[in-house]
């Protein structure tokens, strides 16, 4: 079983190594699949070491030019992280699990270009993932959101560096301090996704665009994204964003509202 709470994070019933990340290699382009639509592919620890494994398998291979990112089915792209999984070991100190390393970020050092196909509800650590592709084309129906601090947490996973670079800032302090969403239009109206497109055609125009890409010639597409990531300079900023992140899972509240979520209720901070 699995259920939505307030447009939010996911929590799942049954084996918590369920679902996966498919990979397959269509011509030049790789695709990327985040593969567990019956919990609108939320994300548990099997599936977050799935997916590095997969972007390093695209990255490696010489034959690969561009990726496709998506989620299984057509309601989901990610809804974040699983409440009852995945945030219980981050709350318990386990936070290597979502940053092996201090100074890197979803994608962060993988300079193949990535296209994003948004199929649907793009929430939490899914938005987190979303903010390491670099093209991204959404369906109609989809939604963009940042529910943690509903929950008592904070969206660790790159999001404090990565937002504000891409878009307004009115905007993203809007999305992390009120734990709201927006509409594929208003994405698109703010910069967040290139482009939106009806639901039956995101995955066929990602896979246009990754062609296009493809077929320019590799070593200066590769350059060109790692001079424009490179000149970010994000490394520091993410090492502060782990070590204030650190600090919030430490808090009862971090705990409380997992708690609250799962056991269907409000829940009751403390402040502390």
């Amino acid at each position: 079983m699995s259920a939505i709470n307030g447009g939010s994070i996911i929590d799942t019933e049954g084996p918590v190594a369920d679902g996966d990340v498919g990979y397959a290699v269509d011509g030049a382009v790789a695709v990327i699949t985040l593969d567990r639509p019956w919990a609108h592919n939320a994300l548990n620890v099997h599936m977050i070491r799935r997916l590095a494994e997969a972007m390093d398998a695209a990255c490696c291979d010489q034959e690969v030019r561009a990726i496709v990112l998506t989620g299984a089915g057509e309601k989901a792209f990610s809804a974040g992280g699983d409440l009852g999984e995945l945030i219980p070991r981050l709350t318990k100190g386990e936070l290597e699990i979502l940053v092996p390393d201090p100074a890197k970020r979803f994608f962060s050092d993988a300079f193949k270009p990535i296209v994003a196909a948004v199929n649907g509800i793009c929430l939490a650590g899914g938005l987190e993932i979303l903010l390491g592709t670099d093209i991204r084309v959404a369906a109609e129906h989809a939604v963009f959101g940042l529910p943690e601090v509903r929950w008592g947490l904070v969206p660790g996973g790159g999001t404090h560096v990565r937002l504000p670079q891409q878009v307004p800032w009115a905007i993203a302090m809007h999305l992390l301090l009120t734990g709201d969403h927006i509409d594929a239009p208003r994405a698109a109206q703010h910069g967040l996704v290139t482009e939106v497109v009806a639901a039956a055609r995101v995955r066929e125009r990602a896979m246009e665009v990754a062609g296009d890409i493809a077929r320019n010639a590799p070593v200066a597409v590769r350059t060109a994204k790692e001079i424009a990531v490179r000149a970010l300079g994000n490394e520091p900023r993410f090492a502060l964003e782990l070590a204030l992140n650190e600090r919030v899972l430490r808090t009862e509240d971090a705990v409380e509202g997992p708690r609250a979520f799962m056991e269907k209720r409000s829940p009751r901070y403390r402040n502390r």
